[in-house]
């Protein structure tokens, strides 16, 4: 994975880690703005989630805090990173249900978009789910396959992972809503998302394999799926079967500009 120019913070002997106020600044900055942003657009299971997580909005939230209610309600913790992390560490965290955070926040200059996950992306963005039983299953099952997928294969399961816990859309009673956490921690893709100006597909977890996307833009398709059970369906299907099976079928083409001077994933 790329480098990044974000310094993970150390926790001390207790594990309490001290942030500068400015950093808490930043949180609140971010938590009030979405907050906002999300009503009305976001699941319900989600916005359940934050209810429960109990977010503070003056300061950033410490991982002890956040593991007491995932191990109440899922079996799942957060395990602090340094900050982006190899493919392998990433599905053997997920496999043994603890899911990463890196303990850092984003700086002013860029409040509105991060290429790499911040604490704001993966608390606000994931965590809240992860009290969910069909989204916690659904990510450690994709945890176990990740682990013991080859590298070729790992690239398929990254965009099925891409396309539904990072920018996954819901239906449910009350409309087309939003669940994937790339997109809950972003104002402004909360709002395209669901506009009618990117592509909406029913969701097929081949097709999601075998759709191309790059990370530094707005998504040009989004999956939406059923209801949020679907993820937990999808769990006890044969994922490793469709993914040997997309490999063969190969890459749709990409509903993108390819960026000038890197291949996208």
């Amino acid at each position: 994975m790329s480098c990044t120019r974000y310094v993970a913070r150390e926790p001390d002997a207790t594990g309490f880690i001290d942030y500068p106020q400015a950093e808490h600044a930043v949180w609140h900055t971010l938590i009030t703005r979405q907050l906002n942003v999300i009503e009305g657009r976001a699941c319900q299971e989600y916005l359940d989630g934050i209810a429960q997580l109990g977010l503070p909005h003056e300061r950033i939230p410490q991982l002890s805090d956040i593991n007491k209610v995932l191990g109440a309600t899922t079996g799942w913790k957060v395990e602090r990173v340094p900050a982006l992390i190899p493919f392998q560490t990433f599905f053997e965290l997920l496999a043994s249900k603890r899911f990463p955070v890196a303990t850092f926040i984003r700086s002013e200059q860029e409040l509105d978009y991060l290429q790499e996950p911040d604490i704001f992306h993966e608390i606000f963005g994931h965590c809240p789910l992860l009290t969910n039983p069909w989204f916690a299953e659904f990510t450690h099952t994709y945890g176990k396959l990740g682990l013991s997928a080859s590298k070729e294969e790992r690239v398929y399961l990254a965009r099925l992972y891409w396309m539904t816990i990072e920018f996954g859309l819901v239906d449910t009673p009350e409309g087309r809503r939003i669940y994937g956490g790339g997109i809950l921690s972003s104002p402004r893709e909360a709002v395209y998302s669901l506009s009618g100006e990117p592509e909406h597909q029913p969701f097929d977890p081949m097709q999601a394999m075998r759709t191309p996307y790059r990370i530094d833009i707005l998504q040009p398709l989004y999956f939406v799926l059923p209801d949020l059970k679907r993820l937990f369906d999808l769990a006890h299907e044969d994922i490793m079967g469709m993914v040997r099976q997309s490999m063969l079928l190969g890459l749709h083409a990409p509903k993108f500009a390819p960026r000038p001077s890197k291949a996208t994933a």
